[in-house]
């Protein structure tokens, strides 16, 4: 199986995640490719067996501007019967912990997409206890991946 990991990084958080993710998925066996969300449209998300999206959250609660353009596309794409995951990175002095990964479900959803595990929202970069959390979490997408929709 292929997979895609969209992402969007500021500081290089989430791309970090976004790194561990795809070791778990290759780990499973499979080849994985990773993007940026600036670097990739939303219809690109149907070339692949399944995909899994993540980004930062911005000021209190809001999608980082490099991927609004994508977030809009998302409205053009019919996800129906594709599973999905989803990670942020996000800063816990804000009232909206890691919100932007709470809109990006919402939209995705709309379009018909299934969120087949819990989101994965870590606080700044993934520490040397979170590493492995990010891995397992490539792993169990493969997983959810398989099963019937």
């Amino acid at each position: 199986m292929k997979f895609i990991i969209v992402y969007a990084s500021m500081t290089g958080n989430t791309e970090e995640i976004a790194e561990l993710i795809a070791e778990g998925i290759r780990q499973e066996g499979h080849e994985v490719v990773l993007k940026e969300s600036h670097e990739c449209s939303a219809s690109q998300l149907l070339e692949y067996d399944g995909y899994i999206m993540g980004l930062y959250t911005w000021g209190d609660g809001e999608l980082p501007d490099e991927f609004e353009d994508f977030f809009e596309e998302l409205d053009e794409v019919d996800l129906a019967g594709t599973r999905t995951a989803l990670f942020g990175s996000g800063d816990t002095s804000y009232a909206e912990f890691c919100g932007a990964v709470d809109l990006l479900e919402n939209k995705i959803k709309e379009r018909g997409a299934t969120v087949v595990q819990e989101s994965l929202k870590l606080e700044f970069n993934p520490r040397d206890d979170e590493k492995e959390t990010c891995r397992s979490f490539g792993r169990q997408y493969v997983q959810h991946s398989k099963e019937p929709v």
